[in-house]
């Protein structure tokens, strides 16, 4: 199904920003919601935001909402996590991945559940220093 690469992490005070991208080749990325996850050190990897296949349907996690912003651009096969106001909680190893889809009324959403195609990438890790 083709390799996901995301980029942009890096170190950074409390109170950045950091934009993540994660380039998808191979597959129809159009066709796919896609989500944006996180593993902090020693806990379980989690959701945090995602991208509808159509309709820009969103939705985010309660820990990064008002902060953290998803976009996509399907004639690049890119992915985007705009990421402010980041806290020392932030750090982690950050992913990118299709997510589950579902259908309401004619439109897609998405969910922040990984979808079984494509193995994970390699991650980004941002760091965010107190």
């Amino acid at each position: 199904e083709g390799q996901l690469v995301e980029s942009g992490g890096g170190l950074v005070q409390a109170g950045g920003s950091l934009t993540l991208s994660c380039t998808v080749s191979g597959g129809r990325f159009s066709a796919y919601s896609m989500g944006w996850f996180r593993q902090r050190p020693g806990m379980e990897r989690e959701g945090i935001s995602c991208f509808s296949s159509s309709g820009n349907r969103t939705e985010y996690s309660d820990s990064v909402k008002g902060r953290f912003t998803i976009s996509r651009d399907n004639a690049l096969n890119t992915l985007y996590l705009q990421m402010n106001s980041l806290k020392p909680d932030d750090t982690a190893m950050y992913y990118c991945k299709p997510v589950q889809t579902y259908w309401r009324g004619g439109v897609s959403y998405c969910r922040l559940l990984p979808a079984s195609a494509h193995d994970w990438g390699q991650g980004t890790q941002v760091t965010v220093s107190s």
